[in-house]
């Protein structure tokens, strides 16, 4: 997690290739209880629990300004007691190593909460 955590997402254009599988595998070993969804496109899932609404909220929020930092923006939902956070590289219609950095810091703004 720390290689991924200590990298930024570098700029993902239309036509980029998207992971192999070979190569998603590797990654997904790196981050913690990430879902791989498959259908309609690749993409990782995860589900961040919380005891409260604000709590959701303020981890949103951090979540989103890193995204921003980064230039790369997940799907995320916000329910009472749990944020749901969908990375994906929209461009390209699949997974790029940046969803894998986002995920890795994403899990590290959910210890920092």
């Amino acid at each position: 997690m720390a290689e991924l955590l200590n990298q930024s997402c570098e700029a993902c254009k239309i036509g980029a290739p998207t992971l192999s599988n070979e190569e998603i595998n590797n990654l997904m070993s790196e981050i913690t209880d990430w879902n791989l969804i498959t259908e309609p496109i690749n993409q990782l899932k995860k589900v961040f629990n919380f005891n409260d609404y604000q709590s959701g909220v303020t981890f949103l929020n951090s979540v989103a300004n890193m995204a921003d930092a980064e230039d790369h923006h997940p799907e995320i939902t916000l329910e009472w007691g749990k944020v749901t956070i969908l990375w994906w590289s929209h461009k390209i219609q699949g997974l790029h190593k940046n969803d894998f950095i986002c995920a890795s810091k994403t899990d590290s703004l959910y210890l920092e909460n």
